[in-house]
């Protein structure tokens, strides 16, 4: 008997291909989730089995004599259940892509996962066996479990609370009952201490799922958890998809982190997948922070998530002592105050360690002429480019493009030309200047090359090795450091300068996170944040530990402004060869969106008052105009009712012809607007 199989492939097409099966299966075995190598045109390629059926697809598009079978099949088993594929089709009509894309992003090979910049700073590794609990810690874990009204629950509270304890804990109690469990942490989070640790604690049991795996290891895993030889899934974002039989609970660890959102097709958000498998699984989804989102926070508000609160340090020590130094009033020579600079010789004298914070690379911000204001930029993306001492090269971040420095100025002429803020290559050259006996190691992305050199930097510095790191985000990988005394967070306000309405958010986290670095064993932990903007909301209450504040006055902004949480958006990138064709393909976009609203609001009164609300903002230059010499232009839609948004962005996606140079990026709910 024939049977008709309805295939997918990772194209943004979306629409399923008839194909048969191949006809050795005579017992008639289902095919459902499996992969497939087809001829599809003149290319072999693989395609993923949607549906089946005995009957010739009535709405298929081709004559049934001209059906072709598959060439093969590439598994011996199922490797998506019913759950992943009926998944895919949710992941597929809410973010606006195919559902092969949505299949193929569940199982990705070994590429990075963090395309979203992240900011996290890992809570301290697990420990191997259960501690016994706090009644704080007791209670949460109670409090998850037992829940019978929502089932969203979010751990708060400072770093070193002991939130790992409860996640690891409550995750227990459900491998006794025979559940599965997802325990997602950022990628930059996912450190070799970590996966020894859980692997410890839970054995065999335990399934890692990260970057640094090949595809077929990868596979491999994913078959353990298929088979239920793994119960206990640890990983970054796309681990949000494993096929846990008896999914008992899932865990988002540092929830607020910027890694969780997908950075290409399908631009998923972690959260919001496990948000929607926990309802449909009717099981509890825990998160946890020291700086939830402000959407987090909201919800909490609004008693939509059940808030448990930890208040307590179990790792001793106390919460640092925090000042901000206002740099707008000292005359820097460098980049270190004198305040920082005698903070770090008291904390060298006293054999402790020090850590310097900057969220940028390089050796210095920006080429500038003087006498006319010119800025050297990249020739293919319209940022500055960041001067590399060490290679006497400068060099665009973004598409890798790099060029000699020249000794005047490419406008003027001028020879009065300079470099103006400041990276970690500069600061690691200052600092060995002020404390030519302190050992230092700087860690960023250009002096890490080899494979595991981050770890062993890392354990170095912790078994003190070294008095002084300096780096970029990448030391929140260091987790805890039981010698840290300081932290110097040398410019806070690097992020508060960028275009986008979470800037205050992600500043306010990252120093908070920062923060809770130092001190974590010894009562007298310091932390100096040098800033030109020191009476900024976010810093102020960073410095002043006033998080309740920071919501309250960031939510209220928000409000106003009416952005997230308060309303919801869908951009809309038009990527182009030259600068006109993205401006046109958004400016005729814009009329397609207005005309489809119209149609909604003239067509279906129960939505005609939503669709008369959704605002079309646009179009406008994206901050970045240009990235790896494509020209970008964007288009929000913002309103409350998230299905007319959709609905008028898929028509834009489907229906728009425009030319082939141009590129549409669709991103639900997208956490950066850069």
């Amino acid at each position: 008997m024939k049977r008709y199989l309805q295939i997918v492939l990772n194209v943004p097409v979306n629409q399923a291909f008839t194909y048969l099966d191949i006809d050795d299966n005579d017992s008639g075995e289902s095919r459902l989730g499996y992969r497939a190598e087809i001829k599809f045109g003149n290319r072999r390629t693989t395609g993923f089995i949607i549906a089946e059926s005995n009957e010739f697809p009535a709405d298929c598009g081709v004559e049934e004599e001209k059906i072709r079978p598959i060439l093969r099949l590439l598994d011996k088993e199922a490797i998506f259940t019913p759950e992943l594929v009926s998944l895919a089709r949710w992941v597929s009509s809410f973010y606006l892509c195919s559902i092969g894309e949505a299949l193929s992003a569940m199982l990705p090979g070994g590429k990075r996962e963090t395309d979203a910049g992240s900011f996290s700073f890992t809570e301290e590794a697990p420990d191997t066996t259960p501690r016994s609990l706090s009644e704080e810690q007791s209670a949460a874990v109670e409090g998850i479990l037992s829940s019978t009204g929502s089932r969203l629950h979010y751990l708060y509270g400072p770093t070193g609370s002991g939130k790992t304890e409860v996640f690891l804990q409550a995750a227990e109690r459900l491998l006794s009952e025979g559940k599965g469990v997802i325990y997602l942490v950022p990628e930059i989070g996912l450190t070799r201490q970590v996966i020894e640790a859980v692997v410890a604690r839970f054995g065999q049991t335990a399934a890692v799922l990260h970057s640094g795996l090949t595809p077929s290891q990868r596979l491999g895993e994913w078959k353990r958890i298929l088979h239920r030889e793994a119960r206990v899934v640890i990983g970054a974002r796309s681990a949000v998809f494993a096929p846990v039989p008896d999914l008992g609970m899932i865990i988002i660890d540092e929830e607020h982190d910027g890694s969780y959102k997908s950075g290409s097709t399908p631009r998923y958000h972690a959260r919001q997948v496990a948000m929607y498998r926990s309802a449909k699984c009717g099981i509890p989804l825990v998160m946890g922070s020291a700086t939830p989102s402000a959407e987090a926070w909201h919800a909490m508000k609004n008693n939509t998530i059940i808030r448990h609160t930890l208040t307590r340090r179990l790792a001793g020590g106390a919460m640092p002592r925090i000042r901000a130094i206002n740099l707008s009033l000292l005359k820097m020579d460098g980049c270190i105050s004198d305040e920082l600079s005698q903070a770090i010789k008291e904390c060298i004298a006293a054999k402790r360690q020090a850590i310097l914070f900057l969220n940028r690379r390089g050796f210095t911000h920006f080429f500038r002429c003087n006498s006319c204001g010119f800025e050297m930029k990249c020739k293919n993306c319209s940022v500055s480019l960041t001067y590399h001492k060490n290679e006497k090269r400068l060099r665009c971040h973004y598409c890798g493009w790099q060029t000699v420095p020249p000794q005047e100025c490419p406008q003027c002429g001028s020879l009065d030309v300079g470099y103006s803020g400041f990276g970690t290559e500069y600061i690691e050259q200052e600092v060995r200047g002020k404390f030519p006996n302190a050992r230092v190691v700087r860690v960023d992305t250009d002096n890490i090359t080899k494979k595991g050199e981050l770890q062993e930097k890392l354990d170095a510095f912790r078994k003190g090795e070294y008095d002084i790191m300096l780096g970029t985000q990448m030391v929140a990988k260091g987790l805890n450091f039981p010698n840290l005394q300081l932290v110097g967070v040398i410019l806070a306000d690097t992020g508060l300068h960028l275009p986008d309405f979470r800037a205050a958010e992600r500043t306010f986290s990252l120093i908070t996170q920062v923060a809770g670095r130092a001190g974590r064993f010894f009562p007298d932990g310091l932390v100096l944040v040098q800033t030109y903007a020191p009476d900024r909301k976010p810093i102020v209450c960073a410095v002043n530990g006033e998080i309740e504040e920071f919501y309250e006055s960031e939510l209220n902004e928000r409000e106003m402004l009416d952005f997230p949480p308060y309303s919801r958006l869908v951009r809309l990138v038009f990527r182009a060869p030259t600068e006109a064709q993205a401006e046109e393909s958004a400016a005729g976009a814009v009329n397609i969106l207005r005309s489809s609203l119209q149609k909604i609001i003239h067509s279906d009164s129960a939505r005609a008052k939503s669709a008369e609300e959704t605002e079309i903002l646009g179009p406008a230059e994206c901050p970045i105009v240009k990235i790896a010499l494509n020209w970008r232009y964007q288009v929000l839609l913002r309103g409350n009712n998230m299905g007319i948004m959709q609905k008028v962005a898929a028509d834009l996606l489907y229906n728009y012809r425009h030319s082939s140079d141009v590129y549409i990026e669709c991103d639900v709910d997208p956490v950066s607007l850069l």
